[in-house]
């Protein structure tokens, strides 16, 4: 739970950040006020999930108009607004499933080059009033922390425009889940319909053309190392939270201060792997499954990875996806077997016990990781710096189903490419 408050922490202060540094100059950016109204329904997290009834949120999204923005990223991604959201969220069954109060950075932009067509992407953060409890809560497999990662996408038509607001309606989809860092942690998920409006500073004009600079095309290579430290845990009668070491690199190119594309590689040490087999736990005890983990407990608590990169540098802010190939990551055996089997698997495991099997799911799970989060740079990226450190917040997932949650610490090393004879 701790981690999560932390995690939440440097959302917000990311945000504030980039939020000062825009006020810094008045003519940047305008205020825009959009309080939102969401309908929909929260779907079934686990078997006999309690039953629910029309989901609402009540949103309020407090953004920046980049249109006047001077940046070079406000100008290559075409004036996103850029802000911060506050929601309150009934998810149907006040008993079981409660209330979430949710705090999401986000980034709504055009789409197409279409004016009435938008989208928003938002991370951050989400405080429930329920969750599960053995005894009182059983069905509500959902979350079992106060405190959970709050993801949102959401696509918008603007139907009606006036001199100082836009009126949209669209459709959202929401998530909210720890990053396994307790089970149960089943997430909740919902698709909703909203209705929105956004009202902007009357004062607020756009700069004719010609106003803002002119930016030419640029390349910078770069190379980045970081260490990151996680915590998760393993399993329901492996319940307490674990580090997860990570030490990676990163090789790619910057376009234009704003786009970045990488290749990179990692390591990682899983505390709980490596436990585990140290131990000798059940399933890696002799004439068990993995009994020859225990021939090198380092290696078979290992993984290593090759990833690619992708980032929008939002000058100090950056926001970061990564997808990647595990190599080798033989511990997930154990964690597979472990969670994908009957329910309530105990610590001692009996040899007759139903344990998950390596099917198609598994292996592409195996295969494939992804990360997501927000990175915050000591120094602004339009500065296109030669070195630079990072401070990040990701959630990693096998594929789509959460791994652990990360905290990071990197430097960055660029540079200009030789240019062709």
């Amino acid at each position: 739970m701790r981690h999560i408050g932390a995690i939440l922490l440097l959302l917000l202060f990311s945000l504030a950040v980039h939020a000062q540094e825009s006020q810094n100059n008045w003519r940047t950016n305008a205020r825009i006020l959009n309080p939102e109204l969401l309908f929909g329904q929260t779907f079934e997290s686990n078997s006999n999930f309690p039953d629910t009834g029309l989901q609402y949120q009540v949103v309020m999204n407090f953004g920046m108009d980049n249109a006047n923005n001077p940046q070079q990223w406000a100008q290559r991604l075409k004036a996103p607004v850029t802000g911060l959201s506050i929601g309150l969220t009934n998810f149907g069954n006040r008993d079981s499933l409660g209330l979430a109060i949710s705090v999401i950075p986000y980034i709504h932009f055009n789409i197409f080059k279409k004016e009435k067509l938008s989208a928003l992407v938002g991370l951050g953060g989400s405080y429930h009033t329920e969750g599960f409890d053995a005894v009182n809560n059983p069905n509500n497999q959902a979350t079992t922390t106060d405190l959970t990662w709050a993801f949102r996408t959401a696509f918008y038509y603007r139907f009606l425009q006036t001199q100082n607001s836009d009126w949209r309606v669209g459709i959202n989809y929401a998530h909210h889940s720890n990053g396994h860092t307790r089970l149960l942690n089943q997430g909740y998920n919902s698709f909703l319909a909203s209705l929105s409006v956004s009202f902007h500073e009357k004062e607020f004009e756009v700069l004719p053309a010609g106003s803002l600079p002119e930016y030419e095309s640029s390349r910078l290579n770069y190379f980045s190392l970081r260490y990151g430290q996680g915590f998760n845990v393993l399993a329901l009668a492996i319940n307490d939270q674990r580090p997860v070491y990570t030490v990676a690199g990163e090789f790619g190119r910057v376009y234009n201060n704003t786009f970045k594309l990488g290749l990179g590689f990692a390591y990682r040490l899983y505390q709980h792997y490596y436990d585990y087999i140290r131990n000798n736990e059940s399933l890696v005890q002799d004439g068990r499954e993995f009994d020859y983990f225990k021939e090198d407990p380092w290696r078979y608590g290992s993984n290593f990875a090759i990833t690619f990169n992708g980032e929008f540098l939002l000058n100090h802010i950056g926001l970061d996806l990564q997808l990647g190939l595990n190599l080798h990551k033989p511990g997930y055996q154990i964690d597979w077997r472990l969670n994908e089997g009957w329910d309530n698997t105990p610590r001692e495991v009996p040899e007759t016990w139903m344990l998950g099997e390596f099917n198609s799911k598994y292996q592409i799970k195996k295969l494939i990781s992804s990360r997501l989060g927000l990175k915050y740079y000591l120094i602004g990226n339009e500065q296109a710096p030669k070195h630079n450190i990072f401070l990040g917040a990701h959630l990693s997932a096998n594929l789509g189903q959460a791994d652990f949650t990360e905290f990071s610490i990197g430097y960055v090393y660029q540079w200009k490419p030789n240019k062709s004879k």
